[in-house]
């Protein structure tokens, strides 16, 4: 009995098997030539795996500084302040270059900054964070979209301290992007500078930015600019960007060449506040980087970095 049941389970086993290769066979034949796995297709020469085709070559980042955005503002055309320094520099790259080989985009932040004479206005630490998230938000979705997609930053006054802090994560290997991604990255008046981080493309200047000489007392300068956090000096610098990010500061521009020595706290704050006159002279100031103006040199650099 035994045997005969061990027969008949070995005759099943066939049978399957066979029925399996009939099925098998009928659906190959159904299917006709050229279906189920396919070889892979060898990229040629040029060929640029997941990079779609409507991918910009690089994409240009402008972050205006206080007052010159909005966050409702067009990054590709914006319109919040036409006085804007960086709207001086993206402008005019925009019309240069076509829109599917180079992107032009604005940071649309709120931009604020409050203090005892904009009581209203939004923190300088909630703005800066605002614009910060935006910038690594557009970081993140040009370069999952588009990985072969190159960028090229540049910011003024708290533009440049986004700027900055992004690109400073960047460097040192806790970014949104790869450091490969990223061509350069120019920072107008730093309020995080420090001398010898980053690239001097014009005038040396000797101070510091206002966030690192307030650093020390920041809790004492709140009643004047409450909400803002004076943070110091950005720990590792830009790292492996250093020598690709240009550090711009006039010579006695109080938001990136103060003096180390505080002083009066509440006194440097209110000038914090009131700083304008040589900040507010970026586009006409040939003194900054010797022979043109901060403006132009940043349109020339930008075509040199994206030329190449």
């Amino acid at each position: 009995m035994r045997k005969t049941l061990t027969v008949i389970a070995v005759i099943a086993v066939v049978l399957l098997i066979g029925a399996g290769v009939v099925r098998w066979q009928n659906t190959r034949e159904a299917d006709g030539p050229g279906t189920g796995p396919q070889p892979t297709e060898t990229l040629g020469e040029g060929d640029t795996p997941g990079q779609p085709d409507w991918c910009p070559a690089v994409e240009f980042i402008s972050a205006p500084g206080t007052w010159e955005s909005a966050p409702d503002d067009d990054p590709i055309h914006p319109q919040a302040n036409p006085e804007s320094f960086m709207l001086k520099v993206s402008a005019p790259l925009q019309e240069r270059y076509p829109e599917d080989q180079v992107k032009v985009w604005t940071l649309p932040y709120t931009a604020q900054f409050r203090n005892i004479n904009a009581d209203h206005e939004m923190s300088y630490d909630e703005s800066r964070q605002e614009g910060t998230a935006k910038l690594k938000g557009e970081l993140k979705l040009t370069h999952d979209q588009c990985p072969q997609t190159d960028f090229v930053l540049a910011g003024f006054s708290q533009g440049a301290v986004i700027v900055g802090d992004v690109v400073a994560e960047i460097g040192t290997g806790q970014g949104i992007i790869p450091a490969e991604r990223v061509r350069g990255a120019a920072v107008v008046a730093d309020g995080r500078r420090v001398p010898g981080v980053g690239v001097v493309p014009g005038t040396q200047v000797s101070g510091v930015g206002a966030e690192v000489a307030l650093a020390p007392l920041s809790k004492l300068v709140q009643p004047i600019v409450p909400g803002a956090t004076m943070r110091g000096e950005r720990v590792g610098g830009f790292g492996e960007l250093n020598d690709r990010t240009m550090d711009i500061c006039a010579p006695d521009d109080g938001i990136c060449d103060a003096p180390r020595d505080v002083g009066n706290a509440l006194g440097r704050a209110r000038e914090l506040v009131e700083a304008n006159g040589v900040h507010a002279l970026y586009a006409y100031n040939e003194h900054v980087v010797p022979g043109t103006t901060t403006d132009q040199w940043l349109i020339g650099w930008a075509q040199g970095l994206i030329d190449s």
